[in-house]
């Protein structure tokens, strides 16, 4: 892992990124987002998460996080990447998953490369953690985060692509609660 990207203060606000190994794009369905957005909401209540901003695609996730005050923001996103991940792959395997025989093997394989996995690995091991140390980086991230949509031309308007905080800022709605940043 990058030193440059690891998390030095766990009550410090971070850009992360989250991904699925090899950018396999499992969050085409619905179910395996909602997985995504059901964890943030139990981090949120249970776990000492404070969630400003986040997207999920069809391959990675970005976000702008910290942990509350006694909490450790690299034992939030540990706890996360592991639920989330014995989750997708419990419905991976149980469900009527098209792409499960090929899923698998992949996440099979890429287990193989890593001494600390077990039988299949689905995020990488790296959150490419970026403290942010000013406002204007603070824009620019979650400027960034809620345009990814409209970059990848799933939407016209960032406020229209339901997983991800933008409607939060932009409509004063969306699909899970976020902590507001202040500006």
């Amino acid at each position: 892992m990058s030193e440059g990207y690891q998390i030095y203060d766990q009550n410090k606000l971070y850009y992360l990124t989250f991904q699925i190994v090899d950018w396999v794009d499992i969050f085409t369905r619905p179910t395996y987002k909602k997985v995504i957005t059901d964890s943030f909401i139990f981090c949120r209540a249970h776990k000492g998460l404070e969630l400003y901003a986040y997207v999920v695609m069809t391959n990675h996730i970005h976000l702008l996080a910290r942990a509350k005050e006694g909490f450790k923001l690299s034992d939030i996103i540990r706890d996360f990447k592991k639920f989330t991940a014995s989750t997708i792959l419990e419905m991976i395997k149980t469900n009527a998953e098209s792409r499960s025989e090929w899923l698998l093997k992949r996440f099979e394989f890429a287990a193989m490369s890593h001494k600390r996995n077990s039988e299949f690995q689905f995020w990488t091991h790296e959150n490419h953690a970026i403290e942010i140390n000013s406002n204007n980086f603070l824009q620019q991230k979650m400027n960034y985060i809620h345009q990814n949509p409209v970059r990848a031309m799933i939407v016209e308007k960032a406020e229209d692509y339901i997983y991800s905080s933008a409607g939060n800022y932009y409509q004063n709605k969306g699909i899970i609660d976020i902590d507001y940043v202040q500006k």
